[in-house]
């Protein structure tokens, strides 16, 4: 549900019912992941995807279906040898997904609307809700922030909801959605009950230092990619949002000093475009001993000797000097600017999810990996096979 928030808000704002399909488990092969989600409203207009086309048929008639008889359920999807192009997901896998009605006749819309209007406003959030159990608690949700009171409830016993608030914002801390199952104790029914948490953290960061014309093209790709791109340097005449209208910051200062003040964390990307030691070494010092996602610097393979010795007389160890990607992108033959921010976003791609980077035909490497214990990827990063 959170997949599309910025959407659902609007249709909450516009007063619409509508009901929510969001893939709450996979296993093997599938184009989607846990929070991906597809909705319908009361018209027939659908946004979102649960599997890249594959069931999106069959998922649009369970909404509708939902939306009228207001039931929450559960279907499962999975490749079926009859019928392969029909339902079934040809690719191989399976997923489960969880159908909601939100209606304004229902009990639960207003946290549902909290949600979506907190994820469309960037906020961190995390929106737990029952996906097993038994009918009356089906779709039961609650919402945590990252402090604070939660607010909803699963409609079982006190301990369940302390349960559920803990598990849920200890997911939202790590950026991951995923099903768990709470404890007999923790309800009042006496059955476990499955639960998913679906987290919505702000956009990762990305961080372009070096406003030359590689780095217009990069901006778009990181907007492209779900990432808040912010433009750094220390020349006035180059950063200007004449020149980089799509970036969402633009920061005329000294690019290592820009770095030591502001905010990072351990899924922001930086990516070094200067080209110029009196920038690039002191910017680099500080970057590679930061916990950030992803540190990249452009230049050439003699540019690389020489940054890499510069490094090395600042005191860098061998294992901080190991994490710069330089140069920066992967060989796709790139000339262009557009050419050589698609082969550095493949990179930041390949690197946030353990891909290889080899192309698949004739490979045997996973299509679509397993991402179990790792960040959730970013909005809009979705594979392409």
């Amino acid at each position: 549900m959170l997949d599309i928030a910025d959407e659902l808000n609007r249709w909450i704002e516009q007063g619409r019912d509508f009901a929510v399909a969001t893939v709450v488990a996979v296993s093997g092969s599938a184009p989607r992941g846990p929070g991906a989600a597809l909705a319908v409203d009361s018209e027939g207009t659908a946004i979102g995807s649960v599997s890249g086309g594959c069931v999106e048929g069959a998922v649009y008639d369970l909404c509708v279906q939902a939306l009228h008889g207001g039931e929450t359920v559960r279907e499962r999807f999975g490749y079926s040898d009859e019928d392969a192009f029909a339902v079934g997901l040809t690719c191989g896998g399976v997923i489960e997904v969880l159908v909601t009605p939100v209606r304004a006749d229902a009990p639960g819309r207003k946290v549902f609307e909290a949600a979506l209007s907190a994820a469309a406003e960037g906020r961190a959030v995390g929106l737990a809700r029952v996906t097993r159990g038994p009918v009356e608690l089906l779709g039961r949700a609650l919402l945590v922030h990252p402090g604070g009171p939660y607010e909803g409830g699963l409609g079982g016993h006190p301990r369940l909801d302390r349960t559920a608030v803990a598990e849920s914002r200890a997911l939202l801390e790590a950026g991951r959605s995923e099903e768990f199952v709470v404890s007999e104790s923790g309800s009042r029914c006496g059955a476990a009950l499955t639960l998913f948490v679906e987290s919505r953290l702000p956009p990762p960061r990305m961080i372009v230092f070096g406003a030359v014309d590689f780095a217009a093209a990069l901006v778009r790709a990181g907007k492209f990619l779900g990432y808040h791109v912010t433009v750094c340097d220390a020349r006035p005449v180059f950063a200007t949002r004449v020149r980089f209208p799509e970036a969402d910051d633009i920061v005329v200062d000294w690019p290592h000093r820009y770095l030591q003040q502001t905010a990072t964390d351990g899924r922001t990307v930086l990516c070094v475009l200067t080209h110029d030691v009196k920038f690039d070494i002191p910017l680099l010092e500080v970057a590679l001993r930061l916990p950030v996602a992803f540190v990249g610097a452009m230049g050439s393979r003699r540019t690389h000797e020489d940054r890499d010795r510069r490094l090395r007389e600042t005191g860098l160890t061998e294992r901080e000097l190991a994490r710069l990607r330089s140069p920066i992108g992967l060989d796709l033959g790139a000339r262009t600017p557009e050419e050589t921010a698609l082969s550095i976003a493949a990179e930041i791609v390949a690197a946030r999810h353990g891909g290889s980077g080899v192309p698949l035909t004739g490979s045997a490497t996973p299509i679509h990996h397993d991402t179990s214990g790792r960040e959730t990827s970013a909005p809009g990063e979705h594979a392409a096979a």
